[in-house]
């Protein structure tokens, strides 16, 4: 088999890093072509020099000149700005993990789609903000979009070849996080560091507040109804504190098929790296015995309001999905630092879909505007709340 030539944008993320660390265990797959970071400039050029990558971009112009230092000797270009975040994702790779946090990964994200390259998609805020407009594109450009959330990656495994006909619902599994037994009492006085510390996943800070909040279930939720073609009244989420199942698929006769394995991300990185083959990971083998067990229940919607909020965002179509997300990545930054309490996370972005009205977006630049509208707001609430 030819090496896969591979792009990583956010390749000092979690994700990042961990694809990386598959990447260098089979050096003989694949090849590294660009790699892009924010402003983490040291293992940025750390990684391309290891790789043998030809482009290194970092999102802050003002690093460039110690990217271009560190890199000095090596086979790798160094770039900033748009143009090379654009062909860092479009240009020679054939497959590209979108791991950029945030809707700053929209416009690289898109313009890899374009190019009709394999999307490793493990920026969920790209389809919950443009996802009509992504799966229109990758339609037209022949681009494959591979989920690498465990949980969408787990419905793909699941739904194989089927036809949608067969599918009775998807069943999104959330650990339920770090506040799973904690009463709205307790929630209100929770600090970042509590928030951040996940019983099961290692994953950076935002993302772990989310599922603190369980607003990534709800950002999923959005997310599988655009990778699947399937109606929100056909997404379930249930909550599995093990996080052995990643996610479920109910059939039309009444079968549910599982995709199980151990909360190691190099798993459905893995997948979507060799698809349709599959490669060795070196994450720990599922040992079902010394597990012993496995339990399920309902979301509680009065303590983690943040599920219905998405889904209430989902069915109003329109510029909902933006704002929701956009509200969100404001809040957590602000509790993040300090600036607000746990509660107020999701109090905000309910008050900024309240007094927000948009059509849906036409293009990735009104996907923006709105994205930046909504930040303004929710901005303004926030203080708001803090006088």
């Amino acid at each position: 088999m030819s090496r896969r030539r591979v792009s990583i944008l956010g390749a000092t993320g979690s994700v990042g890093s961990s694809t990386l660390d598959l990447i260098e265990r089979h050096p003989d797959r694949f090849e590294v072509i660009a790699l892009t970071a924010a402003r983490n400039v040291a293992a940025l050029a750390d990684a391309a020099k290891r790789t043998g990558a030809k482009l290194a971009v970092i999102d802050d112009a003002a690093l460039l000149p110690e990217l271009e230092q560190r890199l000095e000797g090596s086979v790798c270009r160094a770039g900033s700005g748009r143009e090379a975040l654009a062909e860092a994702a479009a240009g020679e790779a054939e497959w590209v993990m979108a791991a950029i946090v945030g809707c700053a990964g929209l416009e690289p994200v898109m313009a890899a789609i374009e190019a009709g390259r394999t999307v490793a998609l493990a920026n969920k805020e790209a389809l919950v903000t443009a996802g009509e407009l992504m799966i229109a594109a990758a339609r037209a450009s022949g681009a494959a979009i591979l989920p690498v959330d465990s949980e969408h990656n787990a419905i793909f495994q699941c739904l194989a070849d089927t036809r949608s006909c067969d599918v009775a619902k998807l069943i999104l599994t959330a650990s339920g996080g770090p506040f799973r037994d904690r009463s709205r009492d307790q929630m209100a006085a929770m600090t970042p560091e509590q928030a951040v510390a996940h019983p099961n996943w290692s994953m950076g800070a935002k993302i772990s507040v989310d599922s603190a909040t369980m607003m990534n279930k709800g950002l999923e939720l959005i997310e599988a109804h655009h990778l699947f073609g399937v109606p929100s009244r056909r997404i379930e989420i249930i909550v599995h504190p093990q996080s052995v199942i990643h996610s479920m698929v109910e059939y039309v006769d009444g079968s549910v098929l599982a995709q199980l394995g151990s909360p190691d991300m190099r798993i459905p990185i893995a997948h979507a790296l060799a698809y349709p083959e599959r490669m060795e990971t070196p994450a720990e083998t599922l040992d079902l015995s010394r597990i012993g067990s496995l339990t399920f229940e309902m979301p509680d919607f009065d303590r983690f309001p943040a599920l219905q909020v998405a889904r209430e965002a989902l069915e109003a179509g329109g510029a909902a999905p933006i704002v929701l997300n956009a509200a969100n990545e404001e809040a957590v930054a602000a509790f993040l630092g300090r600036r607000i309490g746990f509660l107020d996370i999701v109090r905000t972005v309910e008050q900024t879909l309240a007094r927000t009205s948009a059509a849906a977006p036409r293009s990735i630049a009104e996907v923006i505007d709105i994205d930046r509208s909504a930040r303004a707001l929710s901005g303004v609430l926030m203080s708001e709340m803090a006088a």
